[in-house]
């Protein structure tokens, strides 16, 4: 699976998504770019689930040194590997143990039920509380400081695009703790 040559924005307002940990899953996949596939990077505790599916914008680099994190509002869970072409709505701004860590909320502009969700403030205050507790809840279990900044609207993505596709590398970091390919 090579996404080099997949742009992180097809067209303004819509960006190409790669999920690698579907909706309702313990299990965290994460891309290695050196074998092109995915990979299992640990299992989360059983207390958390991800929320939304999950993934990161392809040929970006965030200021954490990997990909821009971003996740996907489904009706169902995808898969790991899945293309999605997702318009952003929103980003939560978060800092993981001091790090700027912020992550894209998208919703995929494949479902014609979603076609006029544009602003982060269309989705549910209770459901956006569940996504910021799962971060809080999953990195604190793996013993990592996270500090939680809130939402901010869909107007900020470009700039977040652009700082990130700017900044963007040749490599970016994958499977931090796996050696499953050297």
């Amino acid at each position: 699976m090579d996404l080099s040559l997949i742009p992180p924005s097809p067209m303004k307002g819509i960006v190409n998504l790669v999920v690698e940990i579907p909706a309702g899953s313990r299990n965290k996949y994460e891309y290695c770019s050196q074998a092109g596939i995915m990979a299992l990077d640990r299992i989360l505790h059983s207390s958390v689930r991800y929320p939304f599916d999950y993934g990161f914008i392809p040929n970006t680099l965030a200021d954490d040194g990997a990909p821009l994190d971003a996740m996907v509002i489904m009706d169902e869970p995808t898969f790991a590997g899945c293309l999605i072409k997702a318009r952003p709505i929103g980003v939560l701004d978060m800092h993981d143990c001091g790090q700027y860590d912020g992550k894209l909320l998208c919703v995929p502009i494949a479902n014609p039920r979603q076609e006029n969700i544009t602003s982060i403030n269309q989705i549910a205050p209770n459901q956006l509380e569940d996504v910021a507790e799962f971060f809080r809840t999953s990195k604190g279990l793996d013993g990592r400081t996270v500090q939680i900044h809130g939402w901010r609207d869909f107007e900020v993505i470009d700039e977040i695009l652009r700082k990130c596709t700017i900044s963007k590398r040749k490599t970016f970091k994958v499977l931090k703790k796996s050696s499953v390919v050297k």
